[in-house]
């Protein structure tokens, strides 16, 4: 049961730290990327399989070296709600701070400044998205040390 736990926790650990480390370095150069959103999306994926993993362990009575693996283990789920509602909120922000009532309101703008509010937009987005990447990234590796 051991194994499961640790597989279900280094897929988790490698596929958030590489998307986190990719989004940190294009947040940083300020390119949008369609490989990190894929990479962010799987380690969505690995952060929920390693919380179904760990359900399927302590309904078969595992018992890990630390009672906080349990928390380790199903945290990053939270993680990942809590990100998408910010990051989803994020696009807002941008529009509040230059004075944009909504999405049709940059219609008003030229080419440049419509370019400039989304790729501000996807920017937020990308850096919710990358710092949610590595806490879960920190938590799964935090849970394979109270295995």
């Amino acid at each position: 049961m051991e194994s499961a736990a640790l597989i279900a926790a280094w897929l988790a650990v490698a596929s958030n730290g590489l998307a986190g480390v990719i989004g940190a370095v294009q947040w940083w150069r300020v390119v949008p990327s369609r490989s990190f959103w894929a990479l962010a999306r799987v380690g969505q994926g690995f952060a929920i399989a390693q919380a179904l993993v760990a359900s399927g362990l302590y309904v078969a009575g595992f018992d890990p070296g630390n009672g906080l693996y349990w928390l380790y283990a199903l945290l990053p789920v939270l993680v990942g709600f809590i990100a998408e509602g910010v990051r989803i909120a994020s696009a807002h922000e941008v529009l509040e701070s230059r004075g944009l009532e909504n999405a049709q309101a940059m219609e008003d703008l030229d080419e440049a400044g419509q370019r400039s509010v989304v790729i501000a937009i996807l920017r937020r987005e990308m850096g919710v998205a990358t710092l949610a990447a590595l806490v879960v990234a920190f938590l799964a590796l935090r849970a394979i040390v109270e295995i």
